[in-house]
């Protein structure tokens, strides 16, 4: 029985050094790649404001369809975990018509606009708008959109651009 048992042993020592070793391909070390992957990401967000300036937060549960449902999901507020995070929206517009095309956005909105021009309720809607026009026209950088806002009965705002909201 002893005899077997160190069989046993053999073949199995035998079998995991033949695992470890692989399957014949050597070790190749650690290959450089460069940086890791940087720039604009894709896909819808909607800007919210917080103490430390405005932060992007992804639209995983609902499709873009055009500018106007964006600006609604935007006066909401936040979902519940960004909330908790700090996160809040100032967007309160009444009635209101935005159109894109190309890189020009324009937000034609009923009555007067009362946020100050370069505040984070202003940054929320040019950001927000920005993103949501390169995903309705992926040939479009969210970087190169400008949001122009015309209040009635008050001094057109912008053009703006997302950029200036959150160098801030």
């Amino acid at each position: 029985m002893r005899g077997r048992s160190v069989g046993t042993a053999v073949v199995l020592g035998t079998a995991l050094g033949i695992a470890l070793t692989g399957c014949g391909v050597p070790s190749t070390g650690v290959i450089g790649a460069g940086e890791p992957a940087s720039g604009p990401t894709r896909g819808m967000r909607l800007y919210y404001a917080s103490a430390d300036g405005l932060r992007g937060v992804p639209v995983l549960d609902r499709k873009v369809e055009d500018l106007n449902g964006v600006l609604k999901l935007l006066g909401q507020d936040p979902p519940p975990p960004e909330q908790n995070g700090g996160l809040t929206s100032l967007v309160h517009l009444g009635g209101y018509s935005a159109t894109g095309t190309g890189t020009h956005v324009t937000v034609h909105i009923d009555g007067p606009y009362t946020e100050a021009e370069h505040d984070q309720g202003t940054g929320q809607v040019v950001c927000t708008l920005a993103r949501a026009q390169s995903v309705l026209e992926p040939k479009v950088r969210s970087d190169d959109v400008e949001v122009t806002l015309r209040p009635s009965g008050s001094a057109v705002l912008g053009p703006y651009r997302c950029a200036e909201f959150l160098s801030r």
